[in-house]
């Protein structure tokens, strides 16, 4: 059985579970919930031409709407109703459904806000899975989709405030922008976190996407690039070492090593923040110290050095791929071709658990026997199912803009 042959197999193990398993979850959000497995539905539909599994994407959406109704209320982007909305948003505008999203989703609006605005005086406010970037994100997707002259006036409004509190809440000098938060909650570890997942990638990553609508241009564009150059004043001058950035960097200016190769956090994240950036801005020199960080991060291919234990997206096999795969389709670098596929196989490689989905499980640190089967678009089997159809089709694919990618 040839690779494609392999990953077609992958594909329908992966259908045939989710389409089992989807009504046993709880949750809701794009990226940990029912919305991101109806993500992988609609794309696999797609490629296949088959109806069938868009049908079965309507029933999850359907589920998703049920579970708001009898009272679901939680707010994230990762696990709740904003990533939820954002994933339905998606779908209409790919064209796979027919939905009224302007009298659906209106009526949350309200809730929304106030939900984050109430993590805005916490110290991860600025959190992209689970804080007030992440409803933002949201936000976006209705200001760039709506058909209301009206709704699009409200999103506008409450993106700058999301753009003003951001702006009060940054330490600041004379060049650079940077927002503190914390490390490791439990140990009270603070200080300023790069991750895309969590940190100021997230924020640079976000900016970067306001300050192409002249709505947005005159209130983002100094401060994205404040806090670009506080990530670049990062960048190690160590062309030996394996890691361009930290992860993070404390209070006491110490700054941790060791990154990992991941989406989560390491170089992929915040090269492809900055080259998001660069692209924005019209910056020719920041998009090139983008690319030679991620060419740079394509010689890691030992995967206990790099920290790779499983095969999802937010630190996993599939993840590595899937960001060199983009990154090829944005650059045509040979470099970013040539990881994709090398990560790929190792990708592969990596069904081996016999108890798993599809042979795959999650490495979950600290859990009794360390790995568990997990279904979801983040760290799951729809996740890996989705960047298998990215690799496979002959079509363009959104669904990574939720991992802020597209």
């Amino acid at each position: 059985m040839n690779q494609k042959e392999q990953l077609q197999e992958k594909l329908k193990e992966i259908d045939r579970i989710l389409r089992d398993t989807y009504q046993d979850h709880t949750e809701i959000g794009v990226l940990s919930g029912i919305s991101g497995l109806a993500l992988f539905q609609f794309y696999y539909g797609k490629l296949l031409g088959e109806e069938s599994n868009t049908d079965v994407g309507a029933e999850m959406l359907s589920l998703v709407i049920q579970k708001i109704n009898e009272g679901y209320s939680y707010h994230t982007f990762c696990t709740g109703i904003s990533g939820a909305a954002w994933a339905m948003e998606l779908l209409k505008q790919e064209g796979f459904i027919d939905l009224d999203t302007d009298a659906l989703f209106s009526e949350l609006d309200d809730f929304l806000v106030a939900s984050m605005e109430r993590t805005q005086s916490e110290i991860v406010f600025y959190d992209f899975l689970h804080g007030s970037i992440g409803v933002g994100y949201y936000f976006l997707k209705r200001y760039q989709n709506t058909q209301s002259a009206v709704l699009k006036t409200r999103y506008k409004k409450i993106l700058l405030r999301i753009v003003a509190a951001l702006d009060e809440s940054a330490q600041k000098d004379s060049e650079t922008a940077r927002w503190e938060s914390f490390l490791i909650k439990e140990d009270g570890l603070r200080g300023f976190n790069l991750s895309l997942s969590h940190g100021i990638s997230s924020i640079i990553n976000f900016l970067s996407r306001l300050v192409i609508y002249d709505d947005f241009y005159t209130e983002v564009k100094d401060l994205l690039q404040q806090s670009v150059r506080y990530v670049l004043s990062l960048k190690s001058i160590d062309t030996s070492s394996t890691s361009a950035f930290p992860n993070w960097v404390t209070l006491e200016s110490e700054k941790s090593d060791n990154t990992r190769l991941a989406w989560c956090y390491g170089d992929l994240g915040v090269g492809l923040s900055l080259w998001k950036a660069g692209k924005a801005l019209n910056n020719i020199s920041l998009s090139e110290t983008a690319i030679a960080v991620l060419v740079h991060s394509t010689q890691r291919r030992d995967l206990a050095e790099a920290k790779v234990i499983d095969a999802g997206l937010c630190h996993g096999t599939f993840g590595i791929m899937h960001i060199y795969n983009y990154m090829y389709t944005e650059t045509q670098e040979v470099a970013f071709k040539e990881a994709a596929d090398f990560w790929m196989q190792e990708a592969l490689n990596m069904a081996v658990h016999k108890n798993g989905h599809a042979g795959y499980m999650q490495w979950k640190a600290g859990e009794t026997n360390g790995w568990k089967k997990e279904s979801n678009l983040l760290e799951g089997i729809a996740g890996i199912g989705l960047s298998i159809i990215s690799y496979l089709a002959p079509f363009d694919t959104q669904w990574d803009e939720c991992l802020l990618m597209s």
